[in-house]
């Protein structure tokens, strides 16, 4: 596997923050959104218009669901489920299934140009290195592999001992990739990936599908603050994330221009056209 530097060449990064309130008069703060940012960015970094981009970002309780989930036999079942457990349901336009975000998961969007010429595995494997990198004085037991019973299994998987707790989906826009991690750093991994075994029970009801969904065990899922034995917290690793990226390149601040807030505004209503149904049926829960 390709470590950071062999894929990633940009000595400037813009860093942008979205977990701070100061961020929230030009965007709403949602996962909708947060999906049509990141399609925003692709686009400004795929231009040239802005260097390549770090954003983090952290939603109460929603679970973001994959498009093949919305093709559950008992979909509307499932979405009523989550609603009623008090979580917003959406679902992104990248890949991947099922993932529980709440205030104890930080997800983090690197946002890259030049992918014509970039795999999709190295653009997975930049993202590997860097929280490899980004958590070295800490454990050097981070693996990427799939971890067959989690939930959102994929090849990217970060596990320690076995044990999943980020998994990593990619999205393309142009020549410009955001590549999309979450981190359960805090909180109940357990009961995170239990929710999300029951939307499956109740969505798909052992009806056999053309698409292989996972049946999730809570058991091979965890945070980091469990699997490292540190009590971590998302403000401890949104620091991390902010020193690694200085230690790495030269780190900028840049608002949002006008030109981004254009492309934004057109991808979030394409993203709410996309979850007309899903919301029709949380507001009936």
């Amino acid at each position: 596997m390709k470590n950071w530097q062999d894929i990633i060449h940009h000595t400037t990064f813009r860093y942008i923050d979205h977990t701070d309130e100061k961020y929230f008069h030009h965007v709403s703060n949602t996962a909708l959104a947060s999906f049509a940012i990141d399609d925003a960015l692709a686009t400004s970094v795929s231009l040239e218009q802005s260097p390549p981009t770090v954003r983090l970002w952290v939603h109460p309780k929603t679970i973001v669901l994959g498009i093949p989930d919305a093709r559950l036999p008992y979909i509307e079942e499932g979405v009523k489920l989550l609603a009623s457990h008090g979580y917003h349901v959406v679902v992104r336009n990248s890949g991947g299934l099922a993932v529980a975000l709440d205030e104890g998961v930080l997800n983090l969007s690197l946002v890259l140009p030049g992918v014509k010429h970039l795999s999709i595995h190295e653009c997975y494997e930049a993202m590997v290195s860097l929280i490899q990198y980004m958590f070295q004085d800490v454990t050097q037991e981070i693996k990427a592999y799939e971890i067959v019973e989690s939930y959102c299994p994929g090849d990217y998987d970060l596990s320690i001992d076995g044990k999943k707790f980020a998994g990593i989906s990619q999205r393309r826009v142009r020549d410009g990739a955001a590549i999309q991690i979450y981190l359960d750093i805090e909180g109940n991994s357990h009961d995170r990936a239990s929710l999300i075994r029951q939307f499956y029970d109740i969505s798909k009801k052992g009806e056999e599908t053309k698409f292989d969904y996972p049946t999730v065990n809570p058991d091979v899922m965890g945070s980091l603050s469990n699997l490292t034995g540190k009590p971590l917290t998302v403000d401890d690793i949104k620091q991390r994330v902010l020193s690694t990226l200085q230690e790495l390149s030269e780190v900028v601040e840049i608002p949002f221009s006008s030109d981004e807030l254009e492309v934004f505004e057109k991808r979030y209503e394409q993203m709410i056209k996309r979850n007309e149904k899903i919301a029709e049926w949380q507001e009936e829960a």
